[in-house]
Formats: structure tokens, sequence, C-alpha cells
């Protein structure tokens, strides 16, 4: 047992929501990409059985304060998150609400998605329209975040991962379109952005879908950001016309809440398409971070995904279109060979 572990222990002792049950050793959740761990325990007591959520965000490496403020926003939008019943921000505890453990990348498939996927845009479009002025709040998606969030594809997919560092053929045409994926970010209606609005972070309910977590880094930016994120997930597909269905969906909702003029539909689906060649270079730089830096080396075999996406939706814009030849013709082909490598001397 973990010192940490031990610290976790006592504070649950002692938290006021439960401390007239009896209650079962907290046990791993669910995994994270950050530090932060999630438990699950039970309390008992005469009157009922009730599961709940512990949040462990090592202060030194987590703020749990975000999390606690932007919860409380999304809970007066009437949107479903865990709702926070007992707090320690000093040492990083948070005593939640349980939302279950069917995800939404758990419970996906054709019978489904449809339904599933109206919850997520209707609640999507709350979040964006329902905020009150909560986005003003926040921090700003500003453009150095959006590069800083590009340059992870360049530092640790390609330098790093692959050990390819950026060409200097290579180098002009990269600044160019990183400028060109941020000036568009930048140029949407700027709105509430959850940032990591996917089928992981999505909880099917009995009622109230979806339930959302991880909502802590929310930030003021693009508006498209979280419907990409959503429709063109790292960790599963769908058809490509099924995809424009729904973003026509999307783009009718956001149309209807005064968020976009009904003749913007060509310039909506560009600015989306280029927000998704953003996200993914961001997505694939990042698990590449998680293998190397964190040993958390599962995250690899979710990069191919994100470079099909970057194929097929880069190739379709001139400014885009050295990108989709690159990752087709040189950085693909790598990322899958060193999977096969890795395969072949795993025990």
């Amino acid at each position: 047992m973990t010192a940490r572990f031990q610290q976790l222990l006592h504070w649950l002792q002692t938290c006021p929501v439960l401390r007239q049950a009896e209650i079962t050793r907290p046990v791993p959740a669910s995994n994270d990409a950050s530090f932060r761990r999630y438990y699950r325990l039970v309390a008992t007591t005469a009157e009922s059985s009730l599961s709940y959520i512990v949040m462990d965000a090592p202060p030194q490496y987590e703020n749990c304060e975000p999390f606690v403020r932007i919860a409380g926003y999304l809970q007066k939008m009437g949107l479903t998150i865990p709702t926070v019943l007992a707090q320690d921000l000093s040492q990083g505890f948070l005593l939640l609400k349980d939302l279950g453990d069917q995800t939404y990348l758990s419970q996906l498939n054709a019978d489904r998605v449809e339904a599933l996927y109206g919850d997520a845009l209707d609640a999507l479009v709350r979040m964006q329209t329902q905020q009150g002025g909560v986005a003003n709040a926040l921090p700003i998606y500003r453009a150095d975040l959006l590069q800083s969030e590009m340059a992870l594809f360049r530092d640790w997919l390609l330098a790093r991962y692959l050990e390819n560092p950026l060409s200097t053929n290579n180098h002009q045409a990269w600044q160019e379109l990183t400028a060109s994926l941020t000036q568009s970010a930048m140029r949407q209606p700027q709105t509430f952005v959850h940032r990591d609005y996917h089928s992981r972070n999505l909880m099917v309910l009995p009622k109230g879908n979806p339930g959302i977590l991880d909502f802590q880094d929310a930030v003021k930016g693009p508006m498209t950001y979280d419907a990409v994120s959503l429709l063109r997930d790292c960790y599963i597909s769908w058809p490509a016309k099924q995809v424009r269905d729904w973003q026509r969906q999307y783009f009718l909702q956001v149309v209807q809440a005064g968020l976009l003029a009904k003749d913007e539909w060509a310039g909506f689906v560009k600015a989306m398409d280029l927000m998704g060649v953003q996200r993914h270079l961001k997505a694939a730089g990042i698990f590449a971070r998680l293998a190397i830096r964190d040993g958390k080396t599962g995250y690899l075999h979710d990069i191919p995904k994100t470079l099909d996406y970057l194929v097929s939706i880069a190739a379709c814009y001139p400014e885009t279109q050295f990108l989709a030849k690159w990752v087709e013709e040189d950085i693909l082909p790598k990322v899958l060979e060193r999977l096969a490598e890795a395969e072949k001397v795993s025990p």
C-alpha cells in the first residue's frame, strides 16, 4: 500500500458524506491519460447502499479546482456530470457521484449510435448556447496554445517515436500548415469548449444522456472543436456519409441557436475539417508522448486511426494536401512498421 493510497483512505474515513456508512476498499475504476486516478467504492448504511467515485489528483501534478468550478457550471446548464459530493483541494481528493461504467465507446453500435450521438450533440449545443457568460470566465484557447498542441506531433511522434525530426525541406511547409490551421480556428465563433468530448468521456445512463466526464480543461475557443472530437473520434470511426449527416444535424442546431447563418454551410464544413486536422495532429503527438514519457504504450495503437483521418481530410484542401501526402507516404508506413516490430518482440 502506497503512502498516497493510505492518505486517501484516511480522508475517506473522515469524509462527512461517508461518516455513517460502512465503505468497501476503493478499487480502480478507470484508466486516465493524466496523473489522476479514479477509484470506485460502495458505502452501505441501514437505509441504502450507494456507489461513489473517488478522484485522486496529486496536487503537485493536478489542480482539482477547475473540475469543481466547471462541474458547477455544467450542472447549472442542466447537463449530467459527476456531482462533487465532497472535496479536499489541498490534498487533491474529490468524492463524486458514480455515473457507472458504460462509456459511449463500450455501447456504440449500429443500432444505438444515432440516438447516442443525437443526445451528445444536443448536450454539446446546450454547453455552447446556455453557458450564460461562463465561457468568458474560462481560459482562452489562444493561438500559441493551438500551435503548441500541433508541435506535439513534430516533437513526440516524429522526433521521439519515429526518430525522424522535421527535415529542412518540410520545415517551411509545416510552418505554413500550422499557421493556416490556427487562423481557421481563431476565425470561428468562440464558445465553451470541453476539449475532450469523445466516446471515452461520455457515459450511457438510464436517463439524462450523456454523462459528461473529464471537463476540467475547458476553455473558450473554436465552436467546432468538440463536434469534431465527437464525430471524428480517435477511438472509433464511422462511414463518411454518416459523419456528414451528423455534421449537418449539428450545423442546423447551431444555426437555430444563432451561432451561424444558414448560408454558411460550406465555410462551416471546411472550418470543422481543418479543426479536425489540428486536433488529430495533437492527438497523435499526445499518444506518442504517453507511450514514451509515461510508459502507457497501449496508446500507440490509437495513432494509426488519427493518421488515417489526417490523410482522408487533409487531402480535401489545397493548404493541407502537403500533410496528407506526407503522412500517407512517409509517416503512416513508419508508424505501422514500428508497431509491427513491437508486436514481434512482445511476450
